[in-house]
């Protein structure tokens, strides 16, 4: 189970990113964050809260600080007491802003924690609401193999033992790139986008059977591996048998679902003397000739039914069946 977000791991984590200062108590540091969101109070400081979500992150941009400070000292005070009165996880003041008296002495009563940062409020939530979507993005784990092919994500999948390491690491003896193995951390960005990561405990360490561990940037150089990818095409390697029926033309398309996304899925039967590691190479290549157009499937298959349509090319091609036939028969 992945560990609360709360308002102290927010400004450990974006201290540095966003100039943070705490301002008041420190208590507010343990609420917890429940909503990927980040927005303004807007109409609560006037008074209509029918609309208003506290549990979202607040932030005090210029508007709403300026609106505050040009308040009585007495209607002020009410207008924040009422807005504290809400259980909201944190409050950001923006632009480096004075305070308006009597706001962070609410604060403290309702130990919620007031962080100051001199951006402008559009960089503030440009960079802070990335950060509150990567902690709320729904997340799995997997077991596979996940290389960087071309350009091109590729998740090996398949049972234990099959060779998805081994296979990887041919890839990176060929110059592509280690993202994940064994253990393949994976997160939703917005509603199509998969990315994917290792463990962050192993790292790029690789387990090969009769070897062991392998340190990949240690042998193979730091551009051998990369921290995180979006996976794009599964492959899934299975043993070869007779019984199994394999897509043979590309025209079928299978696709597996993670997360609620649709990857495109294939199925590589594996016997001796199969070389997997350039047949990986040529599903990249063949993935990005489909993202520029061009689908050598589709391709040969019109130009197939094109010929069968055109009366004269199949006079041509049934005339020349029966020349070789004549020919073998000739010859027996």
């Amino acid at each position: 189970m992945t560990a609360p977000v709360t308002v102290g791991r927010l400004f450990d984590a974006l201290r540095e990113r966003l100039s943070l200062e705490l301002l008041g108590t420190d208590a507010g540091l343990a609420r917890e964050i429940v909503s990927p969101e980040a927005s303004s109070p807007g109409l609560v400081l006037a008074g209509y809260t029918e609309r208003f979500v506290p549990n979202r992150v607040q932030v005090l941009g210029e508007t709403e600080i300026s609106y505050l400070a040009s308040r009585s000292p007495d209607e002020r005070q009410r207008v924040i007491d009422a807005f504290f009165a809400f259980k909201v996880p944190a409050v950001f003041v923006t632009k480096a802003q004075e305070l308006p008296a009597g706001l962070l002495a609410a604060a403290d009563r309702a130990h919620v924690s007031i962080l100051r940062s001199p951006l402008k409020t559009n960089e503030f939530y440009r960079r802070v609401k990335p950060w509150l979507e990567d902690q709320f993005a729904p997340q799995t784990t997997l077991h596979g193999s996940l290389a960087d092919v071309f350009g091109v994500g590729l998740l090996f999948v398949g049972k234990s033992g099959i060779g998805k390491s081994e296979c990887v690491l041919d890839l990176v003896e060929r110059g592509h790139r280690l993202v994940a193995d064994d253990v393949v951390i994976v997160k939703r960005r917005g509603n199509d986008v998969l990315v994917a990561r290792g463990h962050e405990l192993q790292r790029h360490y690789m387990e090969v059977r009769g070897i062991g561990l392998v340190d990949v940037p240690a042998i193979f150089g730091v551009r051998s591996v990369r921290q995180q990818k979006r996976i794009e095409v599964v492959v899934q390697l299975e043993e070869w048998s007779q019984d199994v029926i394999v897509d043979r033309t590309g025209l079928e398309y299978e696709t597996t679902t993670i997360l609620d996304v649709d990857l495109p899925k294939i199925r590589v039967p594996l016997n001796p003397g199969k070389n997997i590691t350039v047949l990986a190479e040529v599903i990249a290549l063949n993935l990005l000739l489909r993202y520029s157009g061009i689908n050598a499937a589709e391709r040969f298959n019109e130009r197939l039914i094109a010929r069968m349509k055109d009366p004269a090319a199949r006079a041509r091609e049934i005339a020349r069946a029966n020349v070789r036939e004549y020919l073998m028969e000739d010859d027996e």
